[in-house]
């Protein structure tokens, strides 16, 4: 189903986002900051992307990003309910992304953001030994 495949990439991000955020509050927040420019300059690079595209995915990215981590930090939520409670943003987010980008180049923007997840060993991904 399409929904889940949306859903690994999101939650990705979302890892991605709180993990970057504990550094953060670690007083991190130049190495932080870095690996975001790092992978937004990969992305633009591997989609060939303009600069005003580059922008507005950042802006839409600064704007989700906050809501996202407030559900996925709230404690007193199952997994199940964080993932029905972001569902929306996450639509909402994903057509703002689909018309900056088009129908075709959204398709490899996606299917980027699932070939570039890192692998850590979160969730039920296989852990590397």
């Amino acid at each position: 189903m399409n929904l889940k495949r949306m859903i690994a990439p999101v939650a990705l991000i979302i890892g991605l986002l709180s993990f970057t955020s504990t550094y953060a509050q670690r007083g991190d927040t130049a190495a932080m900051r870095q690996r975001q420019e790092a992978m937004m300059k990969k992305l633009q690079e591997d989609l060939k992307l303009t600069p005003v595209q580059v922008d507005s995915l950042t802006a839409i990215q600064k704007e989700f990003q906050p809501k996202m981590r407030d559900i996925f930090m709230d404690q007193s939520m199952s997994r199940e309910d964080k993932m029905a409670k972001m569902q929306p943003l996450n639509e909402e987010r994903n057509k703002r992304i689909q018309a900056i980008l088009g129908d075709d180049l959204y398709k490899k923007y996606q299917q980027w953001m699932q070939d570039n997840r890192p692998q850590r060993g979160m969730g039920g991904g296989q852990r590397q030994q």
